[in-house]
């Protein structure tokens, strides 16, 4: 399922129903910003661009390529919502990110990328990543290779030109009894400062001199994620309001309804719902 901030829904078909979800994982200058060629790269459009730190990110404004909501009409049907997700967002072998990005663009949709901060740092670096209850540079997820690293960037950032969304999928996916179920606010805090820092200083981690910088201020741009497993939302609701994010999407299904607001009202739950499994007489989790 994905999480949907504050600007982005994407809607399939005319038909009235519940809300549908499905989620995944998968394994330059930067001073003007555009649209994408037919190859799915970004292109320069002479729009001023204001660097962000070291050049790993840049302002560029307003997100292109943004829905406009339309409120319903009394007794008017809600149309059916399928809502796509990608946990991790990595640009591995199997060219995952990029294939989707076409699935989207060929049928007009919209998706949510939840970046592992990681995979913008190389193993090499791993001592920089700091993690709750974990010794210094530890993973549960494996550090991506230099070149996937590279071809990653890439598609994180003709995604966002393209209109959807770059969520966080935190860092070191640690589940299970030692994972995230039991981080504290502040461990979450720290988490997610990380995760940031990771995709705000890849220039500097890489080395990388050919890529262009990430055309959106992250601190801005960044409006929710997915836990790992899904676990550990209690504690990282209360931190997530104080980021001021708009929604979490860690919470596990139950019947497809529509979400909710928790921490009073701050934030929207956007939980990963459960839909029949054809050819069986159960449900799984989207």
């Amino acid at each position: 399922m994905s999480g949907i901030s504050r600007r982005r829904v994407l809607t399939a078909g005319a038909a009235a129903g519940a809300l549908g979800t499905l989620a995944a994982c998968s394994s330059g200058t930067g001073l003007s910003v555009g649209g994408t060629d037919k190859d799915g790269n970004g292109t320069a459009q002479a729009r001023p661009a204001k660097l962000i730190g070291d050049g790993s990110t840049a302002d560029t404004g307003a997100q292109p390529h943004q829905p406009t909501p339309e409120r319903l009409k009394p007794g008017q049907k809600p149309p059916q919502f399928v809502v796509f997700s990608w946990d991790g967002a990595g640009e591995l072998s199997n060219q995952l990110f990029s294939r989707f990005r076409k699935v989207a663009a060929d049928h007009g949709a919209k998706m949510t990328f939840f970046l592992s901060g990681i995979y913008t740092l190389p193993e090499s670096k791993k001592n920089l990543y700091r993690p709750p209850q974990h010794p210094v540079g530890a993973s549960a997820i494996g550090y991506l290779a230099d070149r996937h690293i590279h071809a990653t960037l890439q598609q994180v950032r003709s995604a966002w030109l393209e209109g959807h969304e770059i969520g966080t999928h935190f860092n070191g996916h640690f589940c299970g009894a030692t994972g995230v179920r039991n981080w504290s606010p502040a461990e979450w805090h720290s988490e997610i400062d990380q995760a940031k820092s990771f995709v705000k200083q890849w220039k500097t981690n890489t080395g990388f001199t050919d890529l262009e910088p990430l055309p959106f201020d992250y601190d801005k741009e960044l409006m929710g994620g997915r836990t790992p497993c899904l676990e550990g939302q209690s504690n990282l609701l209360p931190t997530a309001a104080a980021l001021g994010w708009k929604y979490d999407a860690s919470s596990p299904g139950g019947l497809q309804i529509w979400p909710g607001k928790v921490q009073g009202g701050k934030i929207w739950d956007f939980p990963l719902q459960s839909v029949p499994f054809p050819g069986h007489n159960f449900q799984v989790l989207s």
